[in-house]
């Protein structure tokens, strides 16, 4: 059956108004116009979509069925306007998504450049939040998309597979701790550490598992960065506790060694978390697929 979106919302148009003549005027159309719009349809149909009486028109079991299919469909229709519009460039589109320190530092830069190559319509807000946060950040409708600790619950939200992070010591060359095939942290926290600033998510999580042994980091110096700790480490200021990705790239380029962590909570599955499906935008559902785990 063959039909436009005019006739569509000139059935919303009815029913809205119960009458031809102010439907047809909110077009504007003639009555006639209308009324033979609407008398093809229904014969095209096989249907009587509104009951005629003296008191105007309304809509029949039958034709509630139909309008509330021809709102589904002109809501779906305004969308694709927007895609197509977005898709255009005729206006620009902010995504805003909450990821880990590990995340942001190692694995999200790859999966992210080619995403905005592909869409430069789209702004991308990414902050850095600890896992906990993340989570009541995307649950509240503050971020789109989250990269959390896959081990946390996730509070009815549904979440996806990212990477796989494992926590490594960083040593100089030659440390003490050099030929240790594993060590746990509690072996040690008698060395002194190069950290992040206090206030970065990961370090809060590794200063944490310090003191769950009662112990604190013995800390000499914090830098800004990975490759900053990396260089101090270099230098033997101390020891780090680094990403693996990340420690395994400073390994190739300088005079440090990687030493595997023991502890079971140093093995981390990174995981995407949203609300639903559904609820993403057209551009939040792409980005998604360019997260998704490669092979």
């Amino acid at each position: 059956m063959h039909f436009d979106l005019i006739d569509l919302r000139l059935l919303l148009a009815i029913e809205d108004s119960g009458s031809l003549s102010k439907a047809a005027a909110t077009f504007p159309i003639a009555v006639s116009a209308a009324s033979n719009r609407l008398r093809n349809f229904e014969a095209r149909s096989g249907l009587t979509l509104f009951a005629r009486s003296s008191d105007g028109m309304s809509a029949t079991p039958a034709g509630r069925l139909v309008l509330d299919r021809a709102r589904q469909v002109l809501a779906e229709t305004a969308k694709l306007n927007d895609t197509l519009r977005d898709l255009a460039g005729q206006r620009r589109i902010t995504l805003r998504l909450a990821a880990t320190t590990v995340a942001n530092s190692t694995f999200l830069p790859a999966a992210l450049g080619p995403f905005l190559a592909d869409y430069p319509e789209v702004d991308l807000q990414l902050v850095e939040r600890n896992s906990v946060d993340v989570l009541s950040a995307v649950q509240a409708g503050e971020m789109e998309l989250g990269v959390f600790d896959g081990n946390l619950p996730t509070q009815g939200m549904l979440s996806l597979p990212f990477r796989q992070d494992k926590l490594v010591l960083l040593v100089p060359r030659g440390h003490a701790l050099a030929n240790a095939t594993a060590v746990r942290l509690q072996a040690a926290l008698d060395l002194p550490f190069v950290c992040l600033p206090p206030e970065r998510a990961m370090q809060r999580f590794i200063e944490d598992m310090a003191a769950r042994n009662a112990r604190p980091l013995k800390i000499r110096v914090r830098a800004p960065s990975f490759g900053a700790i990396a260089q101090l480490v270099a230098q033997q200021v101390g020891i780090a506790m680094l990403p693996e990705a990340a420690a395994a790239r400073y390994a190739l380029e300088q005079p440090v060694q990687i030493i595997p962590l023991d502890d079971a909570w140093a093995t981390r599955e990174l995981r995407i978390c949203l609300q639903s499906w559904e609820g993403l935008s057209v551009h939040a559902r792409q980005l998604v697929t360019y997260l998704a785990p490669e092979g």
